[in-house]
């Protein structure tokens, strides 16, 4: 599928973006992905499960992650892209540098999933403008090792929305064009428990924004809250797949692009089942408005 086929989805069905961490220390499955084959038929478990793309990233941005060179993100990422291009299935890459995202174009990755939204590398708005290459752009103010010290806002939604519309207003004078930007506001990025819940709560005033939205809340911290009902308090980020798949469902919903995640059948069945109610609401709509005419 191609990223305008993805794209134009946006007012039929949420998309379900499966996560490939080919890394050794990320929160939730560092080191189960590694080896390029695991990250591999990973992706097409992923795929079987229902994800309608696969975001491959090489890089942890859990908190207090040191970052990566160059290199071993590099020799990381693009042997997963080029080869899970090969079989036909959209890519997306997730990166912060801009040397790395080319590689993974090359190597046919159809968007570029920048958690910085162009901030942490200068050379990233230029390359996608010049790829003309779909991006999501997120709310991000640090990198992993400090992020938590700027959890601080006057309000974290108009915040939130206010630093978005500027990552937007770089990202158009560097010649990105507008339908080629996807928003994600970052929950757990320099966001504490009560301030992403808060985001979630206020997808109505992110989507206002006017482009499309991506949600990713899978496995995140501040789910752990809402995980653990009925059972002794648990840090295993896996035990948050129920939550994560009840935040997909309200997000799919709130009207949201596309959400993130670990587990894809969960969040496949809530999009099919939201795109169903929207489809039946608009079939009773139209049956009511001919009733009327009668």
């Amino acid at each position: 599928m191609s990223t305008t086929q993805l794209l134009t989805e946006a007012g039929r069905r949420c998309q379900v973006m499966g996560i490939i961490n080919v890394t050794p220390d990320s929160f939730s499955d560092g080191g189960r992905f590694l080896d390029v084959d695991a990250a591999v038929r990973r992706g097409l478990e992923l795929m079987r499960d229902g994800a309608d793309l696969l975001d491959v990233g090489g890089e942890s941005t859990r908190p207090g992650a040191q970052r990566v060179s160059e290199a071993d993100e590099l020799a990381r990422v693009i042997p997963v892209v080029e080869a899970l291009a090969q079989g036909g299935f959209p890519v997306s890459v997730d990166t912060m540098r801009a040397s790395v995202a080319a590689r993974a174009v090359d190597a046919g990755a159809v968007i570029v999933n920048d958690v910085s939204g162009g901030l942490a590398d200068p050379r990233m708005l230029p390359f996608l403008a010049e790829a003309d290459v779909t991006c999501v752009l997120m709310h991000w103010r640090a990198h992993s090792t400090r992020m938590d010290d700027f959890c601080y806002y006057d309000s974290v939604v108009d915040d939130v929305c206010a630093e978005l519309r500027g990552r937007v207003d770089s990202a158009l004078d560097a010649g990105v064009r507008p339908e080629r930007i996807i928003l994600d506001p970052g929950l757990g990025f320099a966001k504490n428990s009560a301030q992403s819940w808060e985001l979630l709560r206020s997808l109505g005033n992110l989507r206002d924004l006017g482009f499309p939205l991506l949600v990713g809340a899978s496995r995140k911290r501040f789910l752990a809250e809402a995980a653990t009902y009925g059972r002794r308090d648990s840090d295993v980020p896996a035990d948050r797949d129920e939550v994560s798949d009840a935040v997909a469902a309200l997000a799919a919903a709130g009207g949201a692009w596309g959400v993130r995640v670990h587990s894809v059948s969960g969040a496949a069945a809530a999009s099919r089942v939201v795109a169903r109610l929207r489809g039946s609401t608009a079939a009773a709509d139209l049956v009511g408005a001919r009733a009327g005419q009668r």
